[in-house]
């Protein structure tokens, strides 16, 4: 049976989230859409996660949420953490750190959906090795989901890259998330994961990371703390949409997907040649 999946990149702030509550489902509807994840670590203020924003995400049509590193920064998450079946925090923290490590999302079709984050080690904060930690919990998770999705937060490209590669055959889905950039490297690899190293980011896209440019500047300029506030201009939902045979375990076609708030159009970018179609949609 054929699944669609849709892949989100980070929701930074406000604009990220209006974006979502007034687009997503209507996208869900148009591209047939049977799941939708979503990396939400950014989603309060541009950094942690609220239990009701949580919620609010949840109503705007996302089944699975994966966290990464601003898992605990807003401390009211950990018992949203600690109780919900469909949100993880990287699977490679302390094995005392609150929260699940996959989660399991069971489709209108049936095939049910695993999700694993994970989080790097390269110029990141201290964590368990992310490769150990996805052999340990895919075994487990094989036995219970019919895909397997992967979140692997990482700031070079490199760790993940290798993660993909690692992957390879034992997963359906590998995606980037934590710099904010989507990259054009969609693939899908000799054993059938569908790899991009980022999916990049939904939220303003005026900005420097969906940080106002201004402030990020000066501080870059003259190594003083400024505020970073979250932009807003030119809101964009990035990620990718990737098609995956629940019977092989397969991923069969992976597209990079850009949603402007300001167009009604959806931008679908084709994996073998990287020309965007575009979708006509009041969106």
């Amino acid at each position: 049976m054929k699944i669609n999946i849709l892949c989100i990149g980070d929701i930074v702030g406000r604009p990220g989230r209006r974006i979502l509550a007034e687009k997503l489902k209507a996208l869900v509807k148009e591209l047939q859409i049977d799941c939708v994840i979503a990396n939400a670590e950014n989603a309060a203020g541009g950094s942690g996660l609220t239990s009701q924003i949580y919620e609010k995400l949840l109503h705007s049509g996302v089944n699975l949420v994966t966290l990464g590193d601003h898992t605990y920064r807003k401390r009211e998450i950990i018992p949203v953490l600690e109780k919900s079946d469909n949100i993880v925090r990287p699977a490679n923290m302390s094995d005392k750190a609150a929260g699940k490590n996959y989660a399991i999302y069971k489709t209108s079709k049936g095939p049910s959906i695993g999700v694993v984050a994970l989080i790097g080690r390269l110029f990141m904060k201290p964590a368990d090795c992310p490769y150990n930690a996805a052999d340990k919990i895919i075994s487990q998770l094989q036995q219970k989901a019919d895909i397997i999705v992967v979140d692997f937060h990482a700031e070079a490209t490199s760790e993940k890259v290798a993660m993909g590669y690692h992957l390879d055959g034992r997963a359906s889905i590998c995606f980037g998330t934590h710099t904010h950039v989507m990259t054009a490297d969609e693939k899908i690899m000799k054993h059938g994961l569908a790899y991009i190293t980022d999916i990049g980011m939904t939220g303003p896209h005026d900005s420097i990371l969906g940080r106002g440019v201004e402030n990020v500047l000066k501080s870059f300029k003259t190594q003083m703390p400024f505020p970073f506030e979250i932009a807003s201009h030119d809101v964009k939902i990035n990620g990718i949409l990737v098609t995956v045979d629940s019977n092989t375990k397969k991923a069969e076609r992976i597209h990079r997907i850009c949603v402007s708030a300001d167009l009604s159009e959806t931008i679908v970018y084709d994996s073998d040649d990287g020309k965007p179609e575009y979708l006509n949609n009041n969106f």
